[in-house]
């Protein structure tokens, strides 16, 4: 069997003297792995790094087989990564939140908000706000969204600015506010993308508490886990600037 792909690095470990379990998220084979035969030579290690793009061809005699892969350095963000405590705890959120989906199952949207968001992992102004909608993302396609369009109350679309954690739907202020201490605030750059770069500090954290909630209530507890300490690591870094 084979296919071509293109796919972020999300984990690399030692497999035998030389070669390389790599951990990719693919655009259309969603999370896969495969053994990079010569993965720890001089030549493949800058290129296989966490936050790397390559293009990759799998090849394995059985569909459920690990496979191997045959590696090219499509886009090499991990010079720049290291640079950055913010990007470094983001490259390892990343992966820890990639992780709570099913392997090989395909999230072309996924894919293409973590490219976005590699590009951008070093800048505090948006990242923080970037990987708050991707937290978003990773529970619509798990199948726990968030119905954010509208309130849950009156169907209103305007002044939406809290959330039932009970249902996980948006509620208006009008709605809302005589039972605001039971309900989440519901941060504006989360349902617009123009505010993305003008959130506030304020605004971050609240977005967090929120994902956090429903990622604790319906994919953590579940599963037996606690939350990641990779995403302890990146709130914290956010939270400073």
């Amino acid at each position: 069997m084979e296919w071509r792909d293109e796919g972020l690095i999300i984990g690399v470990r030692r497999h035998g003297e030389n070669s390389a379990i790599v951990e990719l998220m693919t655009r259309a084979h969603g999370r896969h792995m495969g053994i990079v035969k010569g993965g720890r030579s001089r030549r493949m290690q800058p290129v296989l790094q966490q936050g790397n793009s390559i293009g990759v061809v799998w090849r394995a005699r059985l569909e459920e087989h690990l496979g191997v892969f045959a590696v090219e350095p499509l886009r090499q963000r991990a010079s720049i990564l290291m640079e950055s405590g913010l990007a470094l705890a983001g490259v390892n959120l990343m992966g820890a939140l990639l992780r709570f989906l099913p392997e090989r199952d395909p999230h072309e949207i996924l894919f293409e908000m973590v490219e976005a968001l590699a590009d951008h992992l070093s800048d505090e102004t948006i990242a923080p706000a970037l990987m708050a909608r991707l937290e978003l993302a990773i529970l619509s396609e798990l199948g726990f969204g968030l119905d954010l369009d509208c309130c849950a109350a009156t169907g209103v679309r305007e002044n939406l600015v809290f959330v039932s954690p009970r249902t996980g739907r948006a509620v208006s202020r009008g709605a809302g506010q005589p039972y605001a201490d039971r309900l989440l605030p519901l941060p504006p750059f989360l349902r617009d993308d123009s505010l993305l770069a003008r959130a506030s500090r304020d605004d971050i954290a609240c977005a967090y508490r929120l994902t956090g909630f429903f990622l604790e209530r319906d994919v953590l507890a579940p599963r037996g886990l606690k939350e990641p300490e990779a995403r302890r690591a990146w709130i914290a870094r956010s939270l400073s600037f």
